[in-house]
């Protein structure tokens, strides 16, 4: 099985390789087996990226936001008709299975291109002051050149979720995907030239920590959107401060998923399942602390327990297949090690909590765990596992529950399950998060913003309030009558 590219970096329309840089081996999270062999961008490679975007953005920014537009939306177009060729190779990318990624990946990287091509024109228009005789108006321009830093859990859909925004606001980009999962968003850079992206303004480049700096430091870059974990965001952020470039930060969580006893049981398990276990956990505003009303707490666990032993484990490339691999050998370990954590400090361990005895080969498959009677205290109650495993902890009443919810340096997202609407919209305006759902969890449709507060980040992905991260205002004063100076 091989998905080996053309060459290492997309840059100025083209596939570009420097083999004086860092061997990349990407693998196939099922087997271990390595699918394709990249190298880490040189410092000769980040200036060829950075100076073709800079060459090219002018011109990009003169252009109508009805003509950016149009191309946006037919690389959309071209995205959803190579949809299955695309989930396929997101799968070899991530581990992820195909019946998640032929709905949610390169799907939502589509739609992203769809919407912001579809609302440029309304989208980036600036406002009329009237000041008597005289008027002032505001107008918003692009930065220049954008970085975007993905992470490895939703590469294609970063690559646009990202990519799309910087575009229309005529920026030019410069992406860097994680060394995890190298190859999709070199895809899609190949489909934004086909669609008539002019050259150098979308340019993929391969890298590790190392590379990150160089973007970040650069004297052309702009602005820096980075999605990644909490320590990651910091480094980066204390970076771009220092020439004060604008930056937007997509970072961790430790999210709160409360269930109320008057909550519909099998819709709040359901939820808690896709807010834990989908992409196998590796999912940045995952529910993981599920807050349980102590009355409850029983049925709950019970029907969670029966339906996570049901999941289907298995190969990624098998449609009838649940749950996959996590991305690489070390984050499995890291996972495993949470685990072992959460058994040492007295959770009940329900299900799960190791790897799957059926699942053969190098593999890197975790079981979906469940652990119960979780207390605030405990490390995986307090730290971001990414992985498959839900903290289950009990709660009495609706302020206490608000008030263990908001005890975390995080602030992602959240969510409620309650019958009763005007609890759940009370408790959601007091969680201390960016991103909140009432009755259901993770939907992130393109048309609704996504961000963090707190240690989780700033600024917002989609919606018409990326394009307030993604451009800046310009304000005009316009002067109708003679100039009367007192000297």
């Amino acid at each position: 099985m091989k998905a080996q590219p053309i060459a290492s970096h997309f840059i100025d329309g083209e596939y570009v390789e420097d083999t004086d840089g860092t061997v990349i081996e990407s693998l196939y999270p099922a087997t271990g087996e390595v699918i394709a062999r990249l190298h880490a961008a040189t410092p000769a490679i980040v200036e060829r990226a950075v100076a073709a975007a800079r060459r090219a953005q002018p011109a990009w920014a003169a252009m109508s936001p009805t003509a950016r537009g149009r191309i946006l939306k037919r690389a959309a177009d071209i995205m959803r008709e190579r949809n299955r060729e695309l989930s396929e190779l997101e799968t070899l990318d991530t581990g992820k299975p195909i019946q998640e990624t032929i709905v949610a990946d390169p799907t939502s990287g589509a739609d992203s291109f769809e919407f912001f091509g579809g609302i440029a024109a309304a989208g980036l228009n600036g406002s009329y002051i009237p000041l008597g005789q005289d008027f002032a108006y505001t107008k918003r321009v692009p930065l220049g050149v954008c970085v975007g830093i993905g992470a490895w859990n939703y590469p294609q859909q970063i690559a646009c979720w990202k990519g799309a925004p910087a575009l229309i606001c005529g920026n030019a980009m410069v992406f860097k995907p994680s060394e995890n999962t190298p190859l999709g968003a070199l895809k899609i850079a190949e489909i934004l030239i086909e669609a008539g992206l002019p050259k150098g303004l979308y340019n993929v480049i391969q890298g590790d920590r190392t590379t990150g700096p160089l973007l970040v430091n650069h004297p052309d870059v702009a602005k820096v959107s980075l999605t990644g974990s909490v320590p990651t965001g910091r480094k980066v952020a204390a970076a771009a401060a220092g020439s004060l470039k604008h930056v937007t930060m997509e970072l961790g969580g430790k999210s709160p998923l409360i269930v109320f006893d008057d909550a519909d049981i099998d819709s709040a398990v359901g939820g808690a399942m896709l807010g834990n276990f989908y992409s196998t956990g590796q999912v940045c505003s995952n529910g993981t602390r599920v807050f349980v009303q102590r009355n409850i707490k029983e049925t709950f666990l019970s029907r969670l327990k029966a339906r996570t032993e049901n999941m289907v484990i298995g190969d990624p490339m098998d449609e009838a297949t649940q749950l996959g691999p996590m991305v690489s050998f070390d984050q499995r370990q890291k996972v495993l090690s949470y685990i072992d954590k959460g058994k040492a400090e007295g959770a009940t361990l329900v299900t799960g909590g190791g790897i799957p005895n059926h699942v053969t080969g190098e593999g890197y498959y975790v079981q979906p765990t469940v652990f119960a009677d979780v207390t605030d205290e405990m490390t995986i109650a307090r730290e971001e596992i990414f992985g498959p495993v839900m903290c289950v902890l009990d709660f009495d009443d609706e302020a206490e529950v608000i008030a263990r919810a908001n005890g975390t340096e995080f602030g992602l997202s959240g969510g409620v399950f309650t019958s009763d609407l005007t609890r759940g919209h009370r408790v959601v305006d007091q969680l201390e998060a960016g991103t909140l759902w009432i009755n259901t969890y993770n939907l992130c449709p393109v048309e609704i913003p996504f961000g963090g507060s707190k240690q989780s980040g700033f600024g917002r992905e989609n919606s018409l309030a990326a394009l307030e991260h993604y451009s800046e205002l310009k304000t005009v004063y316009v002067g109708m009558g003679k100039v009367e100076a007192p000297y």
